[in-house]
């Protein structure tokens, strides 16, 4: 995976057989529903995370890879949020481009681990029209529960245990971005009403994942930005930010007012990230797993 360099009339070729025109800088023209534009009705195969590692691998063709993580909340607030992204795909890859040779992202899709049937969405890291392809394959559940908070960190677990980085082995870190409307988790949950943690990914876990623990973790490997959406009036925003702020500073928490602002915002992460991202120490404590008799991971 990962091979392929992304280019305008790819996008606008691949938009043109889904049924969408394109203006001239190959953004998606027209008014579209999250029902329009996302229509898969269950979790496609290929966005498993069940037992998967994906991988970001140096090539001839992307010698120096920057894997970039894409984490999207799912529930029922944020459709339009996805599909401003995906009309303006295009604008962000070229963009991307025209700084970062070897940029490959992972689209995810991130739910409520204690509510829903499928809170965790990856796919493969790619750097060409199947980065399209594969957002538009993200189901959106539409579900979240009766807590004041998303999953978010799961992008956080898979980025950290379920990844191959070639990146890491030069000593640089990749990007998570995740993108919501609501607080930080403060941990996810092992099992849930309908899924949780050792269900969906297939790996054994002896008790909830603390979001402390897991940031310490996953902050050796990943660079890690969120996207804060404020569409809804100011909806509990002083809460939003002080439960990102433990963790997030303001180069790394970032609040955004007009969707129309999400493709600049994703294109300024990744480029600063891609300067700053200078010789990181990794800890000579390395994590590992173990399987059990089935194969399933456990941590």
């Amino acid at each position: 995976m990962g091979s392929g360099s992304w280019d305008t009339r790819s996008f606008v070729s691949y938009s043109t057989s889904k049924g969408y025109g394109t203006d001239s800088r190959g953004v998606v023209t027209g008014s579209y529903s999250n029902q329009e534009m996302f229509k898969a009705k269950n979790i496609d195969a290929a966005l498993d995370p069940k037992g998967v590692i994906r991988e970001c691998c140096d090539n001839e063709e992307h010698p120096n890879t920057l894997p970039v993580i894409l984490a999207l909340d799912v529930t029922g607030s944020m459709g339009q949020t996805a599909v401003e992204i995906a009309k303006r795909l295009n604008e962000i890859m070229t963009k991307l481009y025209g700084q970062i040779k070897d940029v490959e992202f992972m689209i995810m899709g991130i739910g409520d681990l204690a509510y829903d049937n499928y809170p965790i969405q990856a796919s493969q890291f790619e750097s060409d029209i199947r980065i399209a392809e594969q957002l538009d394959k993200i189901y959106f559940e539409f579900g979240g529960g009766g807590n004041w908070f998303e999953s978010y960190t799961a992008a956080w677990y898979f980025g950290s245990r379920h990844t191959k980085l070639d990146c890491w082995n030069r000593g640089k870190k990749g990007v998570i971005i995740t993108i919501g409307d609501e607080r930080l988790n403060p941990y996810l949950p092992v099992s849930g009403r309908r899924s949780g943690l050792g269900i969906t990914t297939g790996d054994t876990l002896q008790a909830d994942v603390e979001t402390k623990d897991l940031y310490m973790e996953t902050s050796e490997k990943f660079d890690i930005y969120h996207i804060n959406v404020n569409h809804r009036d100011g909806y509990d925003q002083r809460g939003i930010v002080e439960s990102f702020s433990e963790y997030l500073d303001d180069n790394h928490f970032r609040t955004i007012n007009r969707l129309d602002d999400i493709a600049d915002e994703i294109v300024k992460i990744v480029v600063a990230a891609a300067e700053n991202n200078e010789l990181v120490v990794v800890s000579s404590t390395v994590i590992s797993a173990e399987t059990d008799e089935s194969g399933a991971i456990i941590w």
